[in-house]
């Protein structure tokens, strides 16, 4: 981490809790990680089974992620991010897509388990030039996420913020869209929001859900595309819209989807 973001913290391993499966590490399990436990695996395997696209679908959010802060970084000129419901640190991260563009970008994080806590701290360090810091807070909570954020990003300056695969974690829908509003009203214009999440138009992804909502795990709920698009109301859509991940400004080189719509995403400027 840079140095102006360093906080005396507390060892949080203590309060890792093993016996139950968590979203976070059951995807970086699905993304191919190590930082995750026979719960989870357990977990991750009974969703595979009944929904064998979901390793696609972690990898295509990460890549989507990749595109959307590349292009803020570099075409849209934004040197602030603030990542809610990051998940556990894998390889291109999103204050390394914006300091590779941009050095001195600074990034805050915000999530509320505590192995994130801990690799965080480990190892989302960001360049000299820049900050990168790490909020325990969650998106239940816009006030405390944004008071800790201000701490390193100027709020009075454009931010874009992310939110990628954790809307469903809020139950109520209008209450997740209060709460997405209540974040971006508080950015200035020139913001951005790059957002995705999964559709509940996909039975296979649908069913598992229902079953992994059942296993013990914090529940997360699958909206309607017309209901995940309400998200970006009142701001400016970029180009293609809210569409499919890989319909997204995609890579050329990259290798097409299955054409299954499995989640939706997008990109809009705050006016």
């Amino acid at each position: 981490m840079a140095q102006d973001s360093l906080r005396p913290q507390t060892d949080s391993t203590a309060l890792i809790d093993t016996t139950v499966p968590h979203s976070a590490r059951i995807w970086n399990y699905w993304l191919g990680g190590k930082d995750n436990y026979p719960v989870d695996h357990a977990a991750g395997d009974a969703f595979r089974a009944v929904f064998p696209g979901i390793t696609d679908l972690a990898r295509d959010s990460r890549a989507f992620l990749g595109r959307a802060v590349t292009h803020l970084a570099a075409e849209a000129g934004i040197r602030q991010f603030l990542d809610i419901g990051t998940g556990l640190p894998t390889a291109d991260n999103t204050h390394e897509i914006a300091q590779r563009v941009a050095p001195r970008a600074r990034v805050v994080y915000v999530d509320n388990d505590p192995l994130v806590l801990t690799h965080a701290r480990a190892l989302l360090a960001g360049t000299p030039e820049g900050a990168t810091d790490y909020i325990d807070s969650d998106l239940h909570d816009p006030e405390t996420v944004l008071r800790e954020a201000a701490r390193t990003l100027d709020l009075s300056q454009p931010v874009g913020l992310t939110l990628m695969q954790v809307s469903g974690h809020i139950a109520d829908y209008d209450e997740a869209r209060s709460i997405i509003g209540a974040l971006m009203a508080a950015l200035p214009s020139g913001s951005y929001l790059a957002f995705n999440d999964s559709v509940d138009t996909n039975e296979a992804n649908a069913e598992a859900t229902r079953a992994y909502n059942e296993s013990g795990a914090v529940p997360y709920y699958l909206r309607s595309p017309a209901e995940l698009a309400g998200f970006f109301d009142g701001l400016e859509l970029l180009a293609p819209g809210v569409v499919p991940l890989n319909d997204w400004r995609p890579n050329p080189t990259a290798p097409g989807g299955s054409g299954e719509v499995i989640a939706v995403g997008g990109v809009a400027r705050k006016r």
